[in-house]
């Protein structure tokens, strides 16, 4: 049979490239939603959170915390 080791590889840096210009292109996004007046939903401890000034406040809502 043929399994798959579970050591751990060394990422390539091809792939670290990516993964930092999303981390760019999200944080970027999200300051120019913040500069507009927007809210945004992120996810934070498995839940979806409603962050910004002007984040809805209605009853379906609640369960979100908003900043």
């Amino acid at each position: 049979m043929n399994h798959t080791s579970s050591t751990t590889t060394a990422t390539p840096p091809d792939t670290l490239q990516m993964l930092e210009s999303l981390k760019q292109a999200v944080a970027q996004a999200l300051e120019k939603k913040k500069r507009l007046g927007q809210y945004a939903v992120i996810w934070e401890n498995g839940k979806p959170v409603l962050i910004g000034e002007d984040a809805p406040q209605t009853p379906s809502c609640q369960k979100l915390k908003t900043t």
